[in-house]
């Protein structure tokens, strides 16, 4: 493998859903809204909201902390 592969596979997106948490989103991404534009996520990893209760949605706030979200995984 070139060096710019391996570089590229590095860049490549990975989604690590948490255990009652959010989405934890790593890499080289984009955010679109349901109409395709993109939304800055401004990171190289962001916390996406599983609860639906964010006030800052798509992101995760922690909200899901004070309304106990379960995601069955445990």
């Amino acid at each position: 493998m070139s060096a710019g592969a391996s570089a590229a596979a590095d860049d490549a997106a990975t989604i690590t859903p948490y255990p009652d948490g959010p989405l934890i989103v790593r890499g080289d991404f984009e955010i679109l809204s349901p109409d395709g534009e993109p939304i800055p996520g401004g990171r190289r990893t962001v916390a996406l909201c599983r609860c639906g209760v964010s006030s800052i949605k798509p992101f995760c706030d922690g909200t899901h902390k004070l309304v106990k979200f379960r995601t069955g995984d445990n």
